[in-house]
């Protein structure tokens, strides 16, 4: 059997009855860190733009658009898609370097309210989406990442698996799912050249093609049935050193979900375990702003180098530049004891780079390097090495693999939930979020999916 179809055909058998207790925990923690992203990152500009665009395409009762209205369930995957992924707090899986919420859950919600599903089918979804995907992701990287955003790629897949299980679709028809997802399997690194908006339009993108792939596959529509392997496929065409092994490795046994990672600092995952390290430093030595600037020489980060491409902007010139600046996020980190939305505010920023005169005059002592010994640990481990130079010549340093939120380095539930009153009740209030809440906590017991977020933030 080609690795193609008995991928499809071992996601097609699936059921919520056969996902152990774990694994369902799992998806639950999953689905409330991906809502608190969306719900906040639904009233920033890029989601308006899309959300007034996908307004356009028709008008349709079909799902939810948080913080709009309702639209057709592909116009929703899509507007919901790049609301989640805007504020750099949504997930991320280390192995496959995917955001996985973003692209997946929206396509899981939008066709489960299309389709009238019930809670239980919409969690078996979503474990399958990020199953499929966590597992392509793998056997592509690392050099799929050199140029392709895995979250507009990869996720595609993961995306379509998700509709196509709440389709009910059979093993054929999923293979054929699977096969028109590849196709439209696209994002490219370039957008952070100029920080621009397509790398929110990647999750979306990847969500409604996910959504269309399983629609066209329950109408007959085919696609290539060797998508991954094949001569011309996937993995030919998108990596230089893929591995077809980590596809079948445990599958069907071992649930990928279960190796998501939690983000807690609003910012590129490849600074966040820079950023733990510079907080333990600062926590260590009881610093405030004012200590760190008199006692602090210089800065030594030492990174692994697939992250340090991504995020080797030493002066940024606007919030998402900084966002993917290692050295503006460890400097702010160690300034300002966190580094969450206020560090990105955009009064921060000029033409000319980082106009917040502390900040600015530490980044000037900053230094940037990879190391070789932490190069072999990526993908497995996501590491990182902070050094600082003091100025009665001792030096500090902490150095981490994991960033606190990792399976390595958990939070609890109650940490996560924390997270999401953060994101959700400034903007929108405390009455919200308890609904919010709620809401997440019925999942397993909703027998409707339209029903359960149909009221939370009307248009």
């Amino acid at each position: 059997m080609s690795l193609t179809r008995e991928l499809a055909a071992v996601l097609a058998a699936v059921t919520f009855t056969d996902l152990p207790a774990q694994v369902i925990a799992d998806t639950h923690r999953s689905v409330l860190d991906w809502l608190g992203s969306t719900l906040a990152g639904a009233v920033e500009e890029p989601a308006r733009l899309m959300q007034r665009v996908v307004a356009q395409i028709g008008k349709s009762d079909e799902a939810t658009v948080f913080a709009f209205g309702r639209a057709s369930a592909p116009g929703a995957a899509l507007a919901n898609g790049v609301a989640s992924h805007i504020l750099e707090l949504d997930d991320v899986h280390k192995g496959s370097t995917l955001h996985a919420a973003a692209p997946i859950i929206p396509a899981a919600l939008a066709v489960a309210e299309r389709e009238h599903a019930d809670g239980r089918s919409f969690l078996a979804a979503v474990t399958l989406g990020y199953e499929a995907a966590f597992r392509i992701g793998e056997a592509v990287n690392p050099s799929h990442y050199r140029f392709f955003h895995p979250t507009g790629t990869v996720a595609t897949f993961g995306a379509a698996v998700a509709a196509a299980s709440l389709l009910r679709l059979t093993s054929e028809q999923m293979l054929q799912a699977l096969g028109n997802a590849g196709t439209q399997a696209a994002g490219l690194w370039e957008f952070n050249a100029d920080g621009a908006m397509s790398k929110h339009l990647h999750a979306g993108k990847a969500a409604l093609n996910g959504v269309m792939s399983a629609d066209l596959a329950r109408m007959g529509f085919t696609g290539a049935t060797q998508i991954l392997e094949g001569h011309r496929g996937f993995f030919r065409a998108m990596s230089a050193s893929y591995d077809p092994g980590r596809i079948r490795e445990g599958l069907g046994e071992r649930w990928k979900i279960g190796e998501n990672c939690y983000k807690l600092h609003s910012c590129c995952g490849h600074t966040h375990s820079a950023i733990d390290s510079a907080l333990a430093l600062r926590a260590e030595q009881q610093w405030s702003a004012d200590d760190v600037l008199a006692n602090t020489a210089g800065i030594h980060i030492e990174t692994y180098g697939p992250g340090y491409e991504i995020v080797k902007q030493l002066n940024p010139r606007s919030p998402f530049q900084a966002k993917f600046s290692i050295s503006y996020c460890v400097v702010a980190g160690l300034l300002e004891g966190r580094v969450g939305l206020g560090q990105f505010s955009a009064d921060r920023f000029a033409a000319t780079g980082v106009c917040c005169q502390p900040v600015r005059d530490l980044l000037r002592r900053t230094q940037v390097t990879v190391a070789d010994d932490l190069t072999r640990k990526y993908p497995a481990a996501w590491p990182a090495r902070v050094t600082l130079t003091l100025r009665n010549g001792s030096r500090l340093q902490a150095a981490s693999d994991y960033p606190r939120g990792n399976p390595e380095n958990p939070v609890a539930t109650a940490e996560l939930e924390d997270k999401f009153r953060n994101l959700v009740e400034p903007r929108f209030g405390a009455a919200t979020v308890s609904q919010a809440l709620q809401a997440l906590r019925a999942v397993d017991s909703c027998s409707d999916m339209a029903n359960l977020f149909r009221d939370i933030l009307p248009a």
